[in-house]
């Protein structure tokens, strides 16, 4: 019967392990890095690899604009955009639980943002108000965090385009 005990606390222990893997791998995937990229995923990658990252995705938008043919990959509160069909050139997220390094996200102030986010500016404009990291030229990386009554209401990552 000792046997038996050793086996299934052996087992407690190995799903335990399991779980706190699984905890601390989904909290790495919760990390927004500015100019790079958020949950798990890189500016540049292959929709091969944002699948294997993410799983398949909930929905896929296939279409074109005045850049050419695009794919947009939707899950939930996170689209990755790959402009050119190649690699992603884009992440948006509404996720509350991606956070930079410093703990600013969906849902903070800009205050607590400009104050945790070194270099970032914050404007109104075409009607909206938002916080960025980076310049709008074409080429460029650009963080823009979305400011809706106060908050982060959305945060886009991405290549500028034109």
């Amino acid at each position: 019967m000792r046997s038996r005990g050793r086996t299934s606390r052996l087992a407690a222990v190995t799903a335990l392990l399991a779980a706190v893997a699984l905890i601390v791998a989904l909290a790495a995937s919760a990390v927004i890095i500015p100019q790079r990229g958020l949950a798990g995923l890189r500016l540049g990658m292959t929709q091969a690899k944002v699948r294997s990252v993410l799983g398949k995705p909930g929905r896929v938008v296939r279409g074109s604009n005045e850049f050419g043919a695009y794919t947009e990959f939707v899950y939930r509160s996170l689209r990755a955009s790959f402009q050119g069909n190649a690699s992603v050139t884009n992440l948006r997220t509404t996720r509350r639980s991606e956070r930079t390094k410093s703990g600013v996200g969906v849902g903070s102030s800009e205050l607590e943002l400009r104050r945790k986010v070194g270099g970032i500016r914050c404007r109104t404009e075409f009607g909206f108000r938002h916080c960025f990291l980076g310049r709008f030229l074409a080429g460029r990386r650009v963080t823009d965090f979305r400011i809706v009554r106060g908050r982060v209401a959305s945060i886009d990552i991405g290549f500028v385009i034109d």
